[in-house]
C-alpha cells in the first residue's frame, strides 16, 4: 500500500491488488480537446445602475456561450457541464449512507483522482461497493435573510437595506443566481438577497430568527455557507469484499456509450408517506461523494434530456394526452435550469431527486409517451417577452384558479407567475375565489383541472376534519395551549392563504407561509381553504374542519388543468401562454 500523505491520504488514491480480469491504468486521462471557436463576443454587459448603498459588482464579464464554446467539465459538482451538446446535470440521488452498491451496465472506469490520475476499469455486471470511513461533516455557517429582490428591483432592495440599517442591523447583498447564455438565449436567474452582516452557526441563527419575529414581527429565512468543507476517506471494495482502492473526498464511475448503472436500495420520499428504498437504474455517471454530514452521498451526473426522461414520468401521468406530455416536459426544462445556482448551496451537488427540485427515478421511471414528449421538445424552454428563461413551476390540480408566487413562497412577484382563473370557457356563473366559501361550493364549473379525464374530485374540493386534540398535538409546538380559534388571512387571487393565526388558551401566534401552514395539519391539500370549528354548548372546540379546493401550491402550469386543455384541443404552446401569461416556447439548443 501507497504510503500516507502528511494528515491522512490526501489526494493521492490508495489501490490494492485486484483480480486479473480488472485492468488497472494508472495514468488513464485523456487529453482535453481544444476549445472549438465560439461565437463572437457581444462585448462586456452593461450592469444595471445601482442605487446608493448597494454594492456594485463592477462591470458583467461577456456572456459566455458554454454549447459555443465547448468549456472542459467543472470541477465543481454545483455547475452544469456544458460538454457534448446540452447540459450535463450533477442531480443526488441519495445522501447520508455509509455504503453503496452498485453494478455498471457497461465497460467502467472508476476515476480515483489525484496526480496520478489512476483508473481502475472493469467489466459490465460486476458488482461493487463504496464505503466512507473517516468522514468529518462539513462546517456550516448561516445568515439571516431579511429579503429577496428581482436583480431589476434595485429601488426596492436600496429601501428594505434603509428600513433595516435605521433598526439598527449591520446588513449585506449577496447576488444568487448565475448568468450565462445558450445558443445566443440568456439564462438569468439573479436576485438580490438582503443579509444580515454576522455569520453565526445554524442554531445560533435560529435563535436570531425568533428574536427578529418578537422583536419586528418579520419571519426570516436562513442563508447557509460552507465554511469548511466535508471530508472523508472512499474505500472501493469489489464483489468478493476486498478493498481494492481508497481515495480522498470523491470517486467518479463512467461506462462507455454512458450505459450507466444500476444501484441498490436508493432512499426516495423523505419525509413522505411513501417513502422507502428500490434498485433504480441511471443512465450517465456517478460521483461518489462526502456529503454535508460526513457521511456518503451518490450524485448521478446526467444529461439534461436523459434526466427530463426519468423525471417527466414520476411528474405526471404517462398515459396523458401527448401536447400535456409536451408541456410538462417543457416546463420540467425550464425549471431545472432555473434552478442553476439558487438551491443545495451548502451541498455537494446541483439538485436533489426528491419534490424539493424534481421527483426522479432515473431509467426505472421511464415511459415511452413521455420519452417520445420529451424528444420532441428537445432543448425546448419557455422565455418572457423581455427574452429571459421563465423559472416554469407547476403543480398538480389548482382548484379552478392559479396562484401568484409571491403569495407562495414569498419574495419578489413574477411577471409570468400571475393567477389567473383556469376556465376552458368563460362563464359569468362562476364565483371569484374573492366569495371564497362560493367558489368551493361550486363543483361543477368548467374548469380546465375539473373537466380533464384525469380529474379526481376529492382533489377539486376536498374537506378535511380533526379533532381538537389532534389540533392540539399538531400545535403543542407553538406553546399557545389548547386552540380556541383559527383564522386563514392574508388571501391571493386563488383565495389560497399564507397566514394562519392561532389563538389558545395560553397565548395567540402566527404561522406565516403557505407551505409551513399545509405542514403544521400533516400536509393540508391546499391553503385554499376555510377553516370552521364543531363546538360543544360551553364554546369549547370539539373538531376543526378544513374545506378547500386544490391540490398544491397552485403557482404555475395546473398539471391536471393542462389534460384537460390538451382534451380539449388545445396544443402545448396554447396551454403554455396560458399558464404563464404570454411565455413563448423557445429552443435554446
Amino acid at each position: 500500500m501507497a504510503a500516507k500523505a502528511p494528515g491522512g491520504y490526501g489526494p493521492l488514491a490508495v489501490l490494492k491488488a485486484v483480480p486479473a480480469h480488472l485492468l488497472l491504468l494508472l495514468a488513464a486521462c485523456a487529453t482535453p480537446q481544444p476549445s472549438s471557436p465560439g461565437p463572437a463576443n457581444p462585448g462586456p454587459v452593461a450592469h444595471p445602475s445601482l442605487p446608493s448603498g448597494v454594492p456594485d459588482p463592477g462591470p458583467l464579464p461577456p456572456l459566455e456561450d458554454p454549447l459555443g464554446q465547448g468549456l472542459e467539465a467543472p470541477s465543481s459538482l454545483q455547475r452544469l457541464d456544458f460538454r457534448g451538446g446540452e447540459p450535463q446535470v450533477p442531480i443526488r440521488l441519495m445522501e447520508g449512507r455509509s455504503e453503496v452498491t452498485f453494478f455498471p451496465r457497461g465497460r467502467m472506469r472508476l476515476h480515483f483522482g489525484g496526480p496520478a490520475n489512476k483508473v481502475l476499469e472493469a467489466p459490465a455486471g460486476t458488482p461493487w461497493k463504496v464505503r466512507v470511513t473517516q468522514g468529518q461533516p462539513a462546517v456550516l455557517t448561516a445568515r439571516i435573510q431579511l429579503g429577496e429582490f428581482r436583480f431589476a428591483d434595485k429601488a426596492g432592495l436600496a429601501e428594505a437595506q434603509e428600513t433595516w440599517q435605521a433598526r439598527g442591523l449591520f446588513v449585506r447583498v449577496h447576488v444568487l443566481g448565475a448568468l450565462y447564455g445558450i445558443a445566443g438565449k440568456v439564462i438569468d436567474n439573479r436576485r438580490y438577497l438582503l443579509l444580515e452582516e454576522e455569520a453565526r452557526t445554524p442554531q445560533q441563527a435560529t435563535g436570531r430568527q425568533a428574536e427578529l419575529l418578537r422583536q419586528f414581527g418579520v419571519q426570516t429565512t436562513l442563508f447557509e455557507e460552507v465554511h469548511t468543507p466535508s471530508r472523508g476517506i472512499l474505500e472501493v471494495r469489489d464483489g468478493a469484499g476486498t478493498v481494492v482502492g481508497m481515495a480522498q473526498d470523491s470517486l467518479l464511475a463512467e461506462t462507455r456509450d454512458s450505459a450507466g448503472f444500476d444501484v441498490r436500495r436508493v432512499e426516495h420520499s423523505v419525509g413522505y408517506d411513501n417513502h422507502g428504498f428500490e434498485d433504480r437504474s441511471f443512465r450517465g455517471s456517478l460521483q461518489f461523494t462526502v456529503d454535508r454530514f460526513g457521511k456518503l452521498a451518490v450524485v448521478n451526473g446526467v444529461k439534461l434530456e436523459e434526466l427530463l426522461k426519468g423525471l417527466v414520468p414520476a411528474e405526471i401521468f404517462a398515459r396523458a394526452h401527448m401536447e400535456a406530455l409536451k408541456a410538462q416536459a417543457v416546463t420540467a426544462r425550464g425549471e431545472v435550469l432555473a434552478k442553476v445556482g439558487t438551491k443545495h448551496l451548502g451541498d455537494p451537488y446541483l439538485l436533489c431527486s426528491e419534490q424539493h427540485c424534481a421527483v426522479y427515478r432515473g431509467r426505472t421511471g421511464e415511459a415511452a409517451s413521455t420519452n417520445a414528449a420529451v424528444d420532441a421538445t428537445r432543448g425546448e424552454a419557455l422565455f418572457a417577452q423581455d427574452g429571459r428563461l421563465v423559472d416554469s413551476v407547476y403543480s398538480a390540480v389548482c382548484g379552478g384558479h392559479t396562484e401568484d408566487n409571491d403569495i407562495v413562497w414569498g419574495g419578489p412577484p413574477d411577471p409570468n407567475l400571475r393567477g389567473r382563473p383556469d376556465l376552458l370557457e368563460r362563464s359569468e356563473q362562476v364565483p371569484s375565489p374573492a366569495a371564497l366559501d362560493d367558489f368551493l361550493a361550486d363543483t361543477d364549473m368548467p374548469a380546465a383541472c375539473q373537466r380533464s379525464s384525469f380529474a379526481q374530485p376529492s382533489k377539486f374540493r376536498w374537506e378535511k376534519r380533526f379533532t381538537a386534540a389532534q389540533v392540539n398535538a399538531f400545535t403543542e409546538k407553538l406553546g399557545i395551549g389548547p386552540v380556541q380559534a383559527m383564522n386563514l388571512s392574508e388571501r391571493g387571487v386563488s383565495g389560497r392563504a399564507r397566514v394562519l393565526t392561532i389563538s389558545g388558551e395560553r397565548g395567540a401566534t402566527q404561522v406565516r407561509g403557505e407551505l409551513n401552514i399545509r405542514r403544521l395539519f400533516g400536509m393540508l391539500n391546499s391553503s385554499m381553504a376555510l377553516v370552521e370549528a364543531t363546538r360543544a354548548d360551553d364554546g369549547r372546540p370539539l373538531s376543526w374542519t378544513f374545506r378547500g379546493g386544490g391540490w398544491g401550491h397552485g403557482v404555475g402550469m395546473c398539471q391536471t388543468g393542462a389534460i384537460g386543455r390538451a382534451e380539449a384541443g388545445q396544443s402545448y404552446r396554447d396551454i403554455l401562454r396560458h399558464y404563464y401569461n404570454g411565455a413563448e416556447v423557445t429552443p435554446i439548443y
